[in-house]
C-alpha cells in the first residue's frame, strides 16, 4: 500500500506515518507527565519530613551535651552542624528542654514546593495537615 502512496524512487516517511508517531508520543507524555508530578511531590513532602527529624534529633543531641536547664535551639541557631536546606519553611518554636521535659511550641515543617505542613511534636513524632 505505501508503494501506491510514493512516486518511483521517493524516499522519507509519509504525513500518516507522521501523524501516528506524533499520536504515540501525546499519548506516552499524558501518562508519564502526571506520574513525574506526583514524584516530585512525594520526594518534597519526604523532604519536609527528614528535615523536622533532622532536627529534632540534632536538637535531642545538643541537650543531651549541654547540662543546663532551659537551653533551647532553633532551626536558624545550626547546632551541631545541621543547616535548613533553603526549600524548607519553618514557623513557631524554638525546641526547649525544660527540666528533661522537651517542648517544640508548635514547630511545623513544609517544603515551599508542597502544600503539606508537618507538625513536630515534643515526643518527635510529625503530624501532617
Amino acid at each position: 500500500m505505501l508503494q501506491v502512496l510514493r512516486k518511483k524512487d521517493q524516499k522519507g516517511f509519509t504525513l500518516i506515518e507522521l501523524m501516528i508517531v506524533i499520536a504515540i508520543i501525546g499519548i506516552l507524555a499524558a501518562i508519564a507527565i502526571p506520574n513525574f508530578l506526583a514524584y516530585r511531590t512525594r520526594g518534597q513532602n519526604s523532604a519536609a519530613q527528614s528535615a523536622a527529624k533532622n532536627f529534632y534529633n540534632t536538637g535531642m543531641a545538643y541537650f543531651a551535651d549541654v547540662t543546663s536547664s532551659g537551653t533551647s535551639v532553633a532551626p536558624s541557631d545550626e547546632v551541631g552542624g545541621y543547616q535548613l536546606d533553603a526549600n524548607i519553611t519553618v514557623t513557631g518554636g524554638p525546641m526547649t528542654d525544660t527540666a528533661g521535659a522537651i517542648d517544640t511550641q508548635t514547630m511545623t515543617f513544609s517544603h515551599t514546593g508542597s502544600d503539606t505542613t508537618y507538625t513536630l511534636q515534643n515526643d518527635g513524632e510529625l503530624s501532617a495537615s
